[in-house]
């Protein structure tokens, strides 16, 4: 641990609590200064959970119909939405509180962008993750580097890196130095240098055991990483060394086997959407609010609610906090 920072004693399924209700597969929550959650969902489109609980749509329009499956969403310094396809039509979306779409990031070099997975607002800056541009197997596998992080400036759309094994969120350290990217099935985090202009280089890969699949992630105020890990349920933290810990775990009684799986390159989706821990199912995303932003909101793509945890440390404020 480095020094100066807080010890976490690693939380229990008992200090677990919820909010939220009717939810489908809630991923990528986001907290709002005024108390309000949201996240996509795959019947809502965008669910906004208000303080009390109370859960209903986002936005004045049926996105689910309209053929949209949002994953990663961001807001906007107006209040717009951004949202991620994992339909086929794929691209980045601009969507209002009444309900009017626009395309925000659907082209590429004059092709259409594939279904995305994620989408972070960094100021004037936009960051997007393409999970895989192609899949010719059913299975996860280390081997599948086709993930891509594009990044969307001055109207410009470029790929900032390639290569990647199923790109889920990104994250922009507090200072602006690095982007973290969370390469899922290869079971590990890589850092980038951010340069002035937004290129990317020097990464730094952390990797993992082959039981953690880092998904979502969230700074807390002393510079470390909050990462939610999909399949196994877990909450590791990253200090800013690149040490970590586990703060929190509910696996699957299968994941050793889930893990061989893997070690095989035989996982399948069926697989991991059947896996549960005792109380959480494919823990995805993670966001800090509250008054005092120690209350830590988690998402799963097997939850129909958004559970929650109180962390002894504030989290980092993101943009549209500001």
């Amino acid at each position: 641990m480095t020094e100066g920072m807080t010890r976490i004693e690693p939380f229990s399924v008992a200090d677990l609590s919820e909010i939220g209700s009717h939810l489908n597969r809630p991923e990528c929550v986001l907290a709002a200064p005024d108390g309000s959650l949201y996240t996509g969902d795959w019947t809502l489109g965008i669910a906004r959970i208000a303080p009390d609980g109370t859960t209903g749509p986002a936005v004045e329009v049926d996105l689910i119909a309209q053929g949209f499956r949002p994953n990663g969403i961001a807001l906007m310094p107006n209040g717009d939405f951004l949202i991620t396809n994992m339909a086929r039509a794929g691209g980045v979306w601009r969507v209002s509180r009444r309900g009017e779409i626009s395309p925000f990031a659907t082209e590429l070099a004059g092709h259409p962008i594939p279904p995305t997975n994620f989408v972070l607002v960094d100021g004037e800056r936009t960051w997007i993750t393409i999970s895989s541009t192609e899949r010719k197997h059913e299975h996860f596998i280390a081997a599948a580097n086709t993930g891509k992080i594009l990044l969307v400036q001055d109207g410009h759309v470029s790929v900032a890196a390639d290569g990647l094994n199923w790109t889920n969120e990104v994250r922009v350290s507090p200072r602006g130095k690095y982007l973290f990217a969370n390469e899922t099935f290869a079971c590990r985090t890589t850092r980038y240098d951010i340069a002035a202009d937004g290129t990317l280089s020097r990464p730094v890969q952390l990797v993992f055991p082959q039981d953690i699949y880092p998904d979502g992630m969230a700074f807390d105020k002393e510079g470390s990483l909050w990462i939610a890990c999909v399949i196994s349920n877990r909450l590791v933290r990253v200090a800013p060394d690149l040490t970590w810990t586990i703060l929190f775990e509910d696996p699957d009684p299968a994941l050793t086997d889930i893990a061989s799986s893997y070690a095989k390159g035989a996982l399948t989706w069926e697989q991991i959407s059947q896996s549960r821990g005792s109380q959480l199912s494919n823990l995805s995303s993670i966001a800090f609010g509250g008054p005092d932003l120690k209350t830590v909101y988690l998402g799963g793509l097997g939850h129909d609610t958004v559970r929650v945890l109180r962390s002894p440390v504030p989290g980092e404020p993101m943009s549209h906090w500001n």
